[in-house]
């Protein structure tokens, strides 16, 4: 046993008590592969007599040392920082979902999974939106000008979110060109913006250029020159 890790956790049922293990796992070893944690049922758990008296499901989470070592690749502060941010929220809302990170010199991505995070994205993308602004105000206001946009994704709702982001672009010049008066966007993050920007870059009769302070800063677009 002296080359696995093992955590005890309990909870009202066996699944709330493995969720519970898997939590504390993640936060000590982001990145960790759930497949290769093994569960041992200690007790089931259960209520007393006319439900008087209750004791709690115990089981035990097993992981092989050499899945906590692929699991602990160093992450930037601010990725750390966003990986607990998600995990939180995740957990207030009862979700059961599996959180992967990836950085790059622009952005930092926060990927759910699972099979229940579409209560993650809320209708019309509400819900993911308010957690991906959250994140980035408080990005903003923890690391100022050395942050990194910080992005929330779950089922494939970012690449759906392109797709309408690159259909209102178009929409938008349309509309400018037949007024030519400017329209001011809604408030983006910098990487929905460079989308906008990116689609109209080639569209004739049009300019675009992003204005205001973060995190209200909006796309505008104007007629060209």
């Amino acid at each position: 046993m002296s080359d696995e890790l093992m955590v005890e956790a309990t909870g009202d049922t066996v699944g709330e008590a493995k969720w519970a293990a898997l939590r504390e796992l993640e936060q000590r070893y982001p990145g960790l592969d759930r497949s290769a944690v093994r569960f041992e049922v200690l007790a089931e758990g259960e209520r007393g007599l006319l439900g008087v008296g209750y004791t709690p499901a115990r089981v035990l989470a097993a992981v092989p040392t050499e899945a906590l070592a692929a699991a602990t690749a160093e992450e930037s502060a601010q990725a750390a920082d966003a990986r607990g941010l998600v995990a939180r929220i995740v957990a207030a809302l009862g979700v059961d979902a599996r959180l992967e990170v990836r950085e790059d010199d622009e952005a930092i991505t926060v990927t759910c999974s699972g099979a229940d995070v579409a209560l993650l994205i809320g209708r019309h993308g509400q819900t993911i939106d308010a957690i991906q602004f959250l994140l980035n105000a408080i990005a903003h206001r923890a690391y100022g000008d050395d942050r990194k946009e910080v992005v929330v994704d779950a089922a494939g709702y970012r690449e759906r979110r392109r797709a309408t982001l690159e259909a209102l672009a178009m929409r938008t010049a349309r509309q400018v060109r037949e007024t030519g008066e400017r329209v001011e966007l809604e408030p983006m993050t910098a990487v929905e913006r460079k989308i906008v920007h990116l689609r109209l870059k080639d569209v004739d009769g049009v300019a675009t250029a992003s204005e205001g302070t973060e995190p209200n800063r909006h796309v505008v677009v104007l007629p060209a020159d």
